[in-house]
C-alpha cells in the first residue's frame, strides 16, 4: 500500500489525519518505537528522510505514536538492521536491503539490482505490477514487514584513485561497492568490500580500498572523497536507482492499531518523495562544487559496461538455477522491466534526450 491507497481507503492524507488527531488521540494508545538506520547522523538525506518520517507520524497521531530514530551505530552496527528487527531488538529499521544479499541474493531485488530499474520503473513495479505483493511474502520468512520509505534516484560509479578505461584495468582493485554489484565485478577481478557509510573515507584515505562508492554527489561531498580520490565515474549501473525500506518487527505490525498501520504507510510514501526530490534538488550543486574542486568526471568505457553487462546477466542466471525464491520474484521482475522498456523508449527517452540536447 502506498500514498494513493491509503488515501483511498481512510479518505483522508497525512494533512487530514492531522486534522482528525484529537478525535484520534482520544481513542488510540501512546506507543513509542525506536529506529534504528544504516545511516550517519551527518546524511542529513538519508538520516533526515527516516527523522522526517517519524515526524510526520507524530504530526499525523497528535504525538500519540512516538519513533525515535538512532543512526547507525547507535543501537546496533549499521549493516545489521535486518537482524535487530528480526529479533525484535528494535520495533523497526531504515536500511536498504541489498546490504543483506550475503544471507539471501534476493534481498537485493527489494533495493536495487544491477542494470535494473529506474525509479519510477521501480515504483510502477512496486505499486501496480505486483513487487510489493512478492516482496512481502519473501520478508515474512525473516519476520518483517516491508515498507518503501525513501529512494536516491540513480547513482553515480564512485571515486577511484585511477582512471579506469578497460576491463583489465580493473583486475585486483578493492572497491567498496553494496548489493549484487560485488557478486558482478568479482567475476571481472574486482575484490569488492563492504563497508557502512561512515566507514568508507577512513578506509579510502589509508588505502585499505582503491576505490569506493556511495550515493551521489551531495551525500559523496558531506563524507569527503573528493579528498583522496579525484576520478568520479559514472553510471552507478549497479544502481539506477535504490530504493530504502522501513523494516518493521512482524509481531510489532500486526499488533499496531490499523489507523496507525495506514498513517506510517503514508508517512514513508512521503518520506520518499521528500528524498528523492531533495537528492535532485542538491545534487546539482553539489556537482559543480565538486568539479570546480577538482573532482575529474569520467564515464565508464562501453568495454566495462559491456562485459559488466554480461556478468550481470551470467549471475543472474546462476541465482535463478540455484535459488528458488530469487526466480520467484526475479522472473515477474524482469517481465515489467521489459515492457516499461518499450513504453520509456517510445516517449520518455525521445523527450529526455531532446531537452538534454538543448541544455
Amino acid at each position: 500500500m502506498r500514498r494513493r491507497a491509503f488515501i483511498a481507503t481512510s479518505g483522508l492524507g497525512l494533512a487530514g489525519a492531522a486534522l482528525a488527531a484529537p478525535a484520534l488521540a482520544q481513542s488510540q494508545p501512546e506507543i513509542k518505537w525506536r529506529m534504528a538506520a544504516s545511516w550517519p547522523k551527518s546524511l542529513d538525506t538519508l538520516f533526515g528522510g527516516a527523522e522526517f518520517l517519524a515526524k510526520r507520524v507524530a504530526e499525523a497521531t497528535d504525538n500519540k505514536f512516538q519513533i525515535r530514530v538512532f543512526a547507525g551505530g547507535e543501537i546496533v552496527p549499521p549493516l545489521q538492521v535486518l537482524d535487530a528487527v528480526q529479533n525484535n531488538t528494535v520495533e523497526m529499521g531504515h536500511t536498504a536491503s541489498y546490504y543483506y544479499v550475503g544471507k539471501d541474493p534476493t534481498f537485493g531485488i527489494d533495493s536495487t539490482i544491477p542494470f535494473g530499474m529506474n525509479y519510477r520503473q521501480m515504483n510502477a513495479w512496486l505499486t501496480h505490477g505486483g513487487g510489493m505483493e512478492l516482496l512481502r511474502n519473501f520478508f515474512k520468512d525473516y519476520n518483517i514487514y516491508n515498507l518503501p520509505a525513501g529512494n536516491t534516484g540513480a547513482q553515480m560509479g564512485g571515486w577511484w584513485r585511477k582512471e579506469i578505461k578497460t576491463v583489465e584495468d580493473l583486475k585486483g582493485i578493492k572497491f567498496r561497492v553494496g548489493g549484487s554489484g560485488g557478486a558482478v565485478m568479482t567475476k571481472l577481478g574486482v575484490v569488492p568490500q563492504t563497508i557502512a557509510g561512515g566507514d568508507i573515507y577512513p578506509s579510502l584515505e589509508k588505502g585499505t580500498i582503491d576505490a569506493a562508492e556511495w550515493v551521489g554527489p551531495y551525500d559523496d561531498e558531506k563524507l569527503g572523497f573528493y579528498k583522496v580520490a579525484k576520478f568520479y565515474y559514472y553510471p552507478g549501473w549497479w544502481e539506477g536507482q535504490t530504493n530504502l525500506s522501513v523494516y518493521v518487527n512482524l509481531g510489532q505490525w500486526e499488533k499496531l492499531p490499523k489507523s496507525y498501520q495506514a498513517i506510517l504507510t503514508a508517512a514513508c510514501a512521503e518520506a520518499e518523495g521528500w528524498m528523492i526530490g531533495k537528492y535532485d534538488a542538491d545534487n546539482v550543486a553539489a556537482m559543480r562544487r565538486l568539479i570546480a574542486g577538482g573532482t575529474q568526471l569520467r564515464p565508464f568505457s562501453k568495454e566495462i559496461l559491456d562485459a559488466c553487462y554480461k556478468a550481470t546477466q551470467d549471475l543472474f542466471a546462476e541465482y535463478s538455477a540455484k535459488n528458488p525464491k530469487w526466480k520467484a520474484i526475479y522472473e515477474p521482475w524482469k517481465k515489467f522491466l521489459g515492457d516499461q522498456h518499450q513504453w520509456f523508449r517510445v516517449a520518455e527517452q525521445n523527450f529526455d534526450n531532446y531537452m538534454l540536447s538543448k541544455s
